[in-house]
């Protein structure tokens, strides 16, 4: 368990500056259906759809719904840059982020809307449960994958330009060519 700096035990596992987050919910008894086209609203909303990188909670690495046990139960399990405080912050103050988790969670059993933070912090808690094991393949923040990302973009842009290359013969460019010449 992670400790707030109010002191107060958080579920989940931390790995550098990310932490994971996994919620399980039973589904109402009829709502399988209506759910995975809660769920399908979802994967089409402008920075949840996939190959888009731009979600309303900025710190979020990746999230994932799953439905199993012939749609009876909901797994609800992401990766995200922070504290839970902050991301429970950030969720709750990120636009249509709200409007979406009412749309996909009014079909599980426990969620009766949530008027405000309190409300959300207390249903996401009754749901969490820690991982046993929480591994990273990268040890980046989100926001410093998307730099690298940029910065990768505009040094190709670079190497294609033609009026570069005698820039390029530098000595002092070299590890960063020998790096941009590496596949692995």
């Amino acid at each position: 368990m992670a400790t707030t700096a109010t002191g107060a035990a958080r579920p989940g596992v931390s790995v550098g500056p990310t932490s994971e987050f996994s919620l399980f919910f039973q589904v109402r008894p009829g709502q399988g259906e209506a759910l995975r086209e809660a769920l399908r609203a979802l994967q089409s909303h402008p920075g949840y759809r996939p190959g888009e990188y731009h979600m309303a909670i900025a710190s979020i690495h990746e999230a994932r719904f799953v439905l199993f046990d012939d749609d009876t139960r909901l797994l609800f399990a992401t990766s995200f840059d922070g504290s839970w405080d902050a991301y429970m912050d950030d969720f709750a103050t990120s636009g249509p982020t709200l409007q979406l988790f009412d749309a996909i969670f009014q079909h599980v059993e426990g969620y009766e809307s949530l008027p405000d933070v309190a409300a959300v912090r207390a249903f996401v808690l009754g749901a969490q449960v820690s991982a046993a094991a929480y591994a990273r393949n990268y040890p980046g923040t989100v926001k410093e994958i998307r730099k690298a990302v940029r910065v990768n973009r505009a040094f190709q842009q670079v190497l294609d330009d033609p009026e570069a290359a005698t820039v390029l013969q530098q000595p002092a460019l070299k590890p960063l060519l020998d790096e941009a010449a590496d596949s692995t």
